[in-house]
C-alpha cells in the first residue's frame, strides 16, 4: 500500500507536468536523471553529510541539556514553577525568527544553524521530558521507596524508565523540526547542505529539476530519520518503561 500510494502521487505528479505543458517545472524522469547526476559528481553526498553534521550536532547538543533540565523541572516543584515561565515564552518564538541573531553573534558557518537546530529541537524534548516525569504513577515512586531507592537511583531506575515513552515521543519531534530547519537556515547563513543546494540551483539557471531533486531528497532522509525514532519507540523498554 505504501508504494501505491507513492506510485499514484508520482503518476499525478507526470500528469500534471505532462498536460500543462510547461517547459519550467520538471517532471519525475527530470528530476531523477537530476539526482543521478549530482550523486556521479559527488556533490549530493557533500550536501547531504554537510546537513547531517550540521543536525547531529545541533541535535545531540539539545538532547544532553534537554533531558537532564526537563527531568529536574519535572520532579522539583520548584524548579518547575522557576523556569517553566521562561521555557513557555521561548518555545513559541519560530526558530526561523532567530536568523537575523544567529547570523549576528555567530556569522556565516556552521554556528548559525547549529544554534538554530538546538533551539528547535530543544523546546519539544524538554516539554516532553517534563510531562513523563511529572506523569510517573505515585504508587512506583512509594514503592521505590519502601525498598530504599532514593536519590539519583530513584530518578535514573524508578522515574526515567517509567517516563521514557514521552521522552522519546519529544526526542522524535524534535529530530523532525531540527531537520526542517536546517533546510532553511543553509539556505540564508551557509553555503553547503541540502537548503543550500536548492537556492544555488535556483540561481544557477533556474535548474529546478535540481530544485526539486534536493527537496526529494530532504523527504527520503527525513522519513529515514523518523523511521529510526519509531524503532526506538518499539525497543520494550521503552514500551513497557523498565529498566534491567
Amino acid at each position: 500500500m505504501p508504494f501505491a500510494a507513492v506510485a499514484v502521487l508520482v503518476g499525478i505528479w507526470w500528469a500534471a507536468v505532462h498536460f500543462s505543458g510547461t517547459r519550467i517545472f520538471p517532471g519525475p524522469t527530470e528530476v531523477v536523471l537530476g539526482i543521478a547526476s549530482l550523486a556521479r559528481g559527488g556533490v549530493l553526498l557533500h550536501h547531504i553529510a554537510a546537513s547531517l553534521m550540521r543536525v547531529f550536532t545541533g541535535y545531540g547538543l539539545a538532547v544532553a541539556l534537554a533531558i537532564p533540565l526537563g527531568v529536574a523541572m519535572g520532579w522539583h516543584p520548584g524548579t518547575y514553577r522557576t523556569l517553566n515561565p521562561v521555557i513557555q515564552m521561548l518555545r513559541p518564538i519560530s526558530p526561523i525568527a532567530w536568523i537575523p541573531l544567529a547570523i549576528l553573534w555567530f556569522g556565516v558557518g556552521n554556528a548559525s544553524p547549529i544554534f538554530l537546530i538546538f533551539l528547535s529541537s530543544f523546546f519539544p524534548m524538554v516539554v516532553g521530558t517534563i510531562a513523563g516525569v511529572q506523569a510517573v504513577e505515585r504508587q512506583y515512586i512509594r514503592a521505590a521507596r519502601n525498598f530504599g531507592v532514593t536519590g539519583f537511583r530513584l530518578i535514573a531506575k524508578v522515574v526515567l524508565p517509567a517516563a521514557m515513552a514521552q521522552i522519546v515521543t519529544g526526542m522524535r519531534i524534535g529530530l523532525g523540526i531540527a531537520w526542517l530547519v536546517v533546510v532553511a537556515a543553509e539556505m540564508v547563513a551557509i553555503d553547503s547542505g541540502l537548503g543550500f543546494l536548492i537556492i544555488d540551483s535556483r540561481n544557477a539557471g533556474n535548474r529546478y529539476d535540481l530544485v526539486v531533486a534536493a527537496m526529494v531528497m530532504i523527504g527520503v532522509i527525513g522519513f529515514g530519520l523518523d523511521a529510526v525514532m519509531r524503532r526506538l519507540e518499539r525497543v520494550d523498554a521503552v514500551r513497557w518503561r523498565y529498566v534491567r
